[in-house]
């Protein structure tokens, strides 16, 4: 006696379309637009949420570095540091967190469209879905570590030798769910890689 699937034709497509759209405005506004404000084509990403030494307001001297180096800080221990007219390395430097960020999960949906595509024939089981899921789970861990490292180590170059950097300390903080989601992920990927492997195995023995 068979059973029906509680997952049809219509759930799958609907599925495919949800990852490819989420695809494409990760696409458009992750990775194209910041790379149009690079190139001048837009307006720039021009400021960026920092960490300062105290939790007091940035003293008058700040005063000189906006003069001498285009640049303010307002806040208090969340503060904005705001770019008068940042030049293309600045541009850059303010976009490469969030371009990188973007590109990696990009990497993630597009992988996940793949595997959506298998449940076409009804079987999400096979072997390179599980490859997927080891590489997605590698591509989350690597986004866990690089989320809070760029914006620290870009941040340090865009006010290294400024006034600014008194004012700014390296600063970088690591949080453990998307550590724990990419070590979910990678065993999902090894259960998967062990579950076709076995049923392999067993329809050679038939």
């Amino acid at each position: 006696m068979g059973t029906k699937s509680w997952w049809s034709r219509t759930d799958n497509r609907l599925l495919e379309v949800a990852l490819g759209l989420a695809t494409l405005f990760v696409g458009v506004f992750g990775v194209l637009v910041p790379a149009l404000g690079v190139v001048g084509l837009i307006d720039p990403v021009d400021s960026r949420e920092v960490k300062t030494a105290t939790t007091t307001q940035v003293p008058g001297t700040v005063t000189d570095a906006v003069a001498g180096h285009g640049m303010t800080l307002t806040g208090t221990h969340r503060a904005d540091l705001v770019f008068a007219h940042p030049d293309l390395g600045r541009r850059l430097l303010l976009a490469l967190p969030d371009v990188i960020g973007s590109l990696l999960l990009l990497l993630v949906l597009t992988l996940l469209v793949q595997m959506a595509r298998t449940l076409r024939d009804g079987d999400v089981f096979v072997p390179k879905n599980a490859r997927r899921l080891s590489v997605i789970g590698l591509t989350v861990l690597v986004l866990a570590v690089l989320s809070p490292v760029l914006p620290a180590l870009t941040t340090q170059a865009l006010v290294s030798g400024t006034p600014m950097a008194e004012q700014i300390p390296f600063s970088v903080t690591f949080t453990g769910e998307y550590v724990l989601l990419a070590f979910l992920i990678l065993a999902l990927g090894e259960v998967f890689r062990r579950g076709t492997k076995l049923r392999a195995d067993t329809e050679g023995l038939v």
